[in-house]
């Protein structure tokens, strides 16, 4: 059993996590239900998955919920987008989370990689 808090990926995911709630924010309320809903938990299953490996036994069930974890954040990759390309994100403000979602997608891999 690990920590979860002291990788320094978990804290990358629960950082990302906080932007896009701050982010998501300011979408319209007939959104509420929608897509703010779909990009928060996307976005919180992350560092939420990554954490509950850590509290799973051995090196396999990290591996699984990491690799869990990655498919959320391909899910926020594209729910970031979907935001973007409906006006719900200015392009400025996209542009700071894709390039985390993908810098938290890279450590992910890496450390994937170190557990097979």
């Amino acid at each position: 059993m690990r920590d979860f808090r002291t990788l320094n990926v978990w804290e990358k995911a629960h950082a990302l996590t906080l932007a896009v709630y701050k982010a998501s924010a300011t979408f319209p309320t007939d959104e509420r239900y929608g897509l703010t809903s779909q990009i928060r938990r996307a976005a919180s299953s992350i560092p939420a998955n990554i954490a509950e490996g850590c509290g799973r036994e051995g090196d396999a069930e990290l591996r699984r919920f990491m690799v869990i974890a990655m498919g959320s954040a391909s899910e926020l990759e594209y729910h970031l987008l979907l935001a973007r390309d409906l006006g719900l994100i200015h392009a400025q403000d996209y542009q700071p989370l894709d390039q985390a979602v993908i810098e938290v997608k890279r450590m992910m891999a890496g450390f994937i990689k170190r557990l097979e």
